[in-house]
């Protein structure tokens, strides 16, 4: 990306191993996240032409002299963070603020071939070559779903709890499919666009909302006898997004906020008061990748359905343009 809707396709020097614990993967398909919209719109700032991409699946090439957990020629899924999964905080679970993390953003996956730093903590093997149907989903389970799955559980998701979602994003789409499975009895997507509620539904969501901000609040305390969600899941990262969160929330309810932040201020009067728990933050995906892994691969779940447009690599910057446009969900970019 040089700047503001500005995305090209180049070539790069085809990458190395460069530590011993590295590994080189070749990709079966990347795609364009949410969160890369923030630069192509112009609220983040580059530094110049930057690689994009964050989120990878594919086989393995070659692998560095202390890589043990993964060997050439099996197919694999990997965060976006890498992380060695093996200290403290990897233990606890927050594999993203490991402190050996790398973010691969700053490498860039949407290429063909990709170096993965701490391949053995980062990288997480599929039984077999998966067949050309699941890769949509195990692709997905590189970040989106991750990241929905989190938000889900930071917000206590659980039996008999009633869910509100608000994004209807592949994250906020996937955090519908991850309520579901933790058996929420209501889920509420908030979602003003009828493709997305179509999957939101699909997904098992139980009732839509199209209202946002205050209006959205109210239609959430109709819904639920004027006390607010038990769980709400923030998937876009806004201070209206946020507040609507934290406003639609019962007391003692929870709040997992998985949006990537951008100018969010909170009024710690209102929160004080609000008696809301919050939690979030980016998704420890590395933690819930052989749980979701193994779901995809036993066709239990189907996360790769927030993919409705896919184009070669080079036609990279039109899925930008769509995505942008929310002309589509997510794109999945293929080689």
């Amino acid at each position: 990306m040089h700047g503001p809707r500005d995305v090209r396709v180049e070539e790069r020097k085809d990458p190395e191993i460069v530590q011993p614990t590295d590994a080189i993967i070749r990709l079966t398909a990347a795609c364009v996240c949410g969160s890369d919209l923030w630069p192509y719109r112009g609220v983040e700032h580059l530094d110049g032409p930057t690689p994009m991409g964050h989120e990878y699946v594919g086989v393995v090439e070659e692998v560095g002299s202390e890589v043990a957990n993964v060997e050439p020629g099996q197919f694999v899924v990997g965060s976006f963070f890498a992380s060695d999964n093996t200290c403290e905080v990897c233990r606890a679970g927050y594999q993203p603020s490991c402190p050996h993390r790398v973010i691969m953003g700053s490498i860039g996956t949407q290429a063909q071939l990709l170096r993965v730093p701490l391949a053995d903590g980062t990288l997480v093997a599929t039984p077999e070559l998966p067949p050309a149907d699941l890769v949509p989903s195990l692709l997905a389970a590189s970040d989106v779903l991750g990241t929905g799955w989190f938000g889900a559980e930071a917000a206590q998701v659980g039996p008999g709890k009633t869910v509100a979602v608000v994004g209807d994003g592949a994250v906020g789409l996937l955090a519908v499919l991850a309520a579901e499975r933790m058996g929420a009895e209501r889920i509420i997507a908030m979602s003003r666009h009828e493709p997305r509620q179509q999957l939101a539904r699909e997904f098992g969501a139980t009732d839509v909302v199209e209202e946002r901000g205050d209006e959205g609040v109210a239609r959430i305390k109709d819904l639920t006898g004027g006390l607010g969600a038990h769980s709400v899941v923030e998937a876009v990262g806004t201070q209206e997004s946020m507040m609507q969160a934290i406003r639609a929330t019962r007391p003692g309810g929870h709040v997992g906020y998985v949006g990537v932040a951008h100018d969010v201020a909170l009024p710690g009067d209102e929160l004080f008061f609000s008696h809301v728990h919050l939690h979030g933050g980016p998704a420890p995906v590395r933690r819930f990748l052989p749980e979701l892994i193994d779901l995809i691969w036993r066709r239990e779940i189907d996360p790769g359905k927030v993919f409705d447009l896919a184009l070669p690599l080079e036609r990279a910057a039109e899925g930008y343009r769509a995505m942008d446009e929310r002309r589509a969900i997510k794109t999945l970019l293929t080689f």
